[in-house]
């Protein structure tokens, strides 16, 4: 683990500035993760605001539950919790009573300490079960996903997913494999794949990360809530509201730029970034996990 809490929320300083929380707004956090943002964002919050934070891996739900805790007689917000993913917004907000957010923001990368489980079976660089679910309310792992999918279906989600070059190779090679043992573990997957891309070379990221992130990104059907979270945005906040998402890979900030142009072209919204904000170099020295990061918002019109 590197950081104390397991992850470092990125471009704090600009989420911040960006969505601007006030004493008795929403917030919204459609991606609570170990509370890095929350924390900050509950901060700006009086007595009377509102703090809703939702995420799909209860363990992280139940540290930044922790981790939010006020001390004794401190002036603090309302906070309530939901085990949901972020396609499921709408429902949580209405079991909080209907309300609209003023502030809503929705960080779409992996907590560092999620990666460093072996358990979640998310790196290659630790042996762990094939699974990559982040909600175990999902029934279909990783193993799964490998053990069934035809080779070309396999080569598409490589190339959609993640940008993979050498794609049909990897899925050729997998198809192979499977006839003849099950792929069972991280490691196997990991030494699969460089056995068709090559060792990893000085400075280049390990060939398996574009097939880990495509395969993560399948099992928890990543791009189709990110799709399901943006439909549904305009009918969730309030008037003024500000609207803030952090991507890590080209697909998903195709789709949040899109998303964001159109609410902006129907008269909606105002664009709060013309350009994606990204890390700045300090923070890309304390914290190299945070370079692929694009944070994209808007402020919706009163």
């Amino acid at each position: 683990m590197t950081t104390q809490h397991g992850h470092d929320p990125v471009l704090l300083a600009a989420v911040l500035q960006l969505l601007d929380p006030q004493p008795d707004d929403t917030v919204l956090d459609c991606t609570v993760g170990r509370g890095g943002h929350a924390l900050a964002l509950a901060a700006r919050l009086g007595p009377g605001g509102t703090l809703l934070a939702l995420d799909v891996d209860p363990e992280n739900l139940q540290y930044a539950r922790a981790r939010l805790e006020a001390p004794p007689g401190a002036p603090a917000p309302a906070r309530r919790f939901f085990h949901a993913n972020f396609a499921e917004a709408p429902d949580v907000l209405a079991q909080a009573g209907g309300v609209k957010a003023h502030v809503l923001l929705a960080d779409l990368g992996v907590a560092t300490s999620q990666l460093f489980d072996p358990h979640y079976g998310l790196s290659f660089a630790d042996e762990g079960p094939l699974d990559m679910r982040l909600d175990p309310r999902l029934t279909q792992t990783a193993a799964d996903l490998l053990a069934k999918l035809p080779e070309r279906a396999l080569a598409d989600m490589l190339f959609h997913n993640a940008d993979e070059r050498l794609s049909f190779k990897i899925a050729r090679k997998i198809v192979q494999t499977r006839a003849v043992h099950p792929i069972h573990n991280t490691i196997e997957l990991g030494q699969l794949i460089r056995s068709v891309v090559g060792p990893k070379k000085f400075g280049q990221i390990d060939p398996a990360t574009r097939t880990f992130q495509a395969l993560r990104m399948a099992v928890n059907s990543e791009m189709e809530n990110l799709t399901a979270l943006l439909d549904a945005i305009p009918d969730m906040v309030a008037p003024g509201a500000r609207v803030a998402v952090i991507s890590f890979h080209s697909g998903e900030d195709r789709l949040v730029k899109n998303a964001m142009r159109q609410w902006a072209a129907a008269g909606f919204c105002t664009l709060a970034t013309k350009k994606p904000v990204v890390p700045e170099a300090a923070e890309l020295q304390e914290n190299p996990r945070s370079r692929s990061a694009k944070l994209r918002a808007v402020r919706w019109k009163i």
